[in-house]
């Protein structure tokens, strides 16, 4: 994984203590797996932030980060993962869980074109919440899973070079 380079942008705790907005969490924000990267932290993050990606509400940010606090993963990854779900990817992700959800549930998709307005909200929506949220609710879970195990064999794959390309070193070095 490329610790050397999250870690660079990471706060420390002094900053942290110190920041307004955060004093609300009190020592909770200090935990220390919410800034270590290390396997289950990151791979825990994954699962936070890919479900909280599929929940269609605003502020996801802030649901990511709750759930981040609640498992005890790394905050900063689990934020930055709702953001696949990003003003240009929401209107064919939230189509595709549409379509998921409808045909689980053994209906017709209707040919749906999706706008952030309240005249949207108030009619459309309405016709197909069920298939949607169904949809996002499978989608969410299954990225969730998906996203932790293919950052726990990532990680493994990572260490598993790393610790062949110090064995190398190792042997070049003696004769």
């Amino acid at each position: 994984m490329p610790r050397r380079l999250i870690k660079r942008y990471l706060p420390d705790h002094a900053t942290l203590k110190e920041h307004k907005s955060l004093r609300v969490f009190g020592q909770l924000i200090l935990e220390p797996n919410l800034w270590h990267l290390n396997k289950r932290s990151v791979s825990g993050a994954f699962s936070v932030g890919l479900f909280c990606a599929f929940i269609p509400v605003p502020f996801q940010m802030l649901l990511a980060a709750g759930g981040a606090l609640l498992f005890r993963v790394n905050l900063p990854v689990s934020v930055a993962l709702v953001w696949i779900t990003n003003p240009i990817t929401m209107p064919p992700i939230f189509y595709f869980a549409y379509v998921t959800g409808a045909w689980v549930l053994g209906l017709t998709p209707e040919s749906i074109e999706f706008a952030l307005n309240w005249h949207w909200l108030k009619t459309t929506l309405l016709q197909i919440w069920q298939p949607f949220l169904l949809g996002c609710l499978i989608l969410g879970s299954l990225s969730a899973i998906a996203g932790n195990l293919a950052s726990r064999l990532l990680w493994r794959f990572m260490v598993v070079k790393n610790w062949r390309k110090r064995q190398l070193a190792r042997r070049m070095r003696t004769p």
